[in-house]
């Protein structure tokens, strides 16, 4: 084989390796932004779900903190009854 055809054989598969190439970063740079995407939206969710938990945390512990009070209230109520009653 002369000079001239290896290099043009050269030249051809450098092409098709560069074709091949820009069609896989323009495959990765779509996957890419894909997965920003799904990260922002999960980002989002998980968010919206920790700000819900926390409401509910804080309802909770005022619920456990009215608790003692409540049921002072109920007892001492039910010792009143009774001392009327009898």
């Amino acid at each position: 084989m002369d000079v001239e055809s290896e290099i043009r054989d050269l030249k051809r598969r450098v092409g098709e390796l560069e074709g091949t190439y820009g069609f896989l970063t323009g495959q990765l740079r779509d996957v890419h932004r894909a997965v920003l995407g799904f990260q922002e939206q999960a980002n989002e969710r998980f968010d919206t779900a920790e700000s819900e938990l926390q409401r509910f945390k804080t309802s909770t512990e005022r619920q456990l903190d009215a608790l003692p009070r409540a049921l002072a209230e109920i007892v001492r109520a039910e010792f009143e009854r009774r001392d009327r009653q009898g």
